[in-house]
């Protein structure tokens, strides 16, 4: 049985509105691998969750970008949905705590519209990955190899690089993520 017991994963996320399963299904799935998930958020409170377009719940902030850095955790999640990503690629601090994971090695998992972070924060060139089909021509302008797959995982780097394309490839991406944050 694959554990992350002992690891502390991050899940970056907006204020402004993360796709809920794209936050609650990983997050559980790192719990029941025996991980610790921390809500990492540009600024103190709450963030507002959406299912599509309409509200969902809301989640409490543990930790402000500013105030931590990647030598607090051991992997990163990144949840999509269009606003959230949006959101944190015009954060200075979001974007160098992105960055941070793959100066440092670590793991990191993107799904749905998350890689518009990973562009900004100047760490795609040359790495296989996927997200929504809107981000294809982002990605390739950036320098990524895109491909319309349930999961693609890249080892281009001294990190590992996991990307999902939209909610309907959690399964996947829960999976695959928990695999490859235990072996970091």
């Amino acid at each position: 049985m694959v554990t992350l017991r002992g690891k502390t994963v991050a899940f970056l996320a907006a204020p402004e509105g993360v796709e809920q399963v794209e936050l609650t299904a990983p997050w559980q799935a790192v719990q029941e691998a025996g991980g610790t998930p921390r809500l990492v958020s540009t600024r103190t409170g709450r963030i507002q969750a959406f299912n599509h377009l309409d509200r969902g719940d809301t989640f409490k902030v543990d930790a402000v970008v500013a105030d931590t850095s990647a030598a607090d955790y051991d992997a990163l999640v990144l949840p999509g949905g269009v606003a959230n990503p949006d959101a944190l690629r015009t954060d200075a601090d979001a974007v160098a705590f992105t960055r941070s994971f793959f100066d440092t090695g670590k793991p990191v998992a993107a799904i749905c519209h998350a890689p518009w972070t990973l562009i900004e924060a100047g760490v795609v060139h040359g790495r296989n990955l996927t997200a929504w089909p809107s981000l294809r021509t982002d990605l390739i302008n950036a320098g990524a190899h895109w491909a319309d797959e349930q999961v693609r995982v890249c080892t281009d780097g001294p990190n590992v690089l996991v990307t999902s394309r939209k909610p309907d490839d959690l399964p996947a991406f829960n999976d695959t993520l928990v695999t490859v944050f235990a072996a970091a």
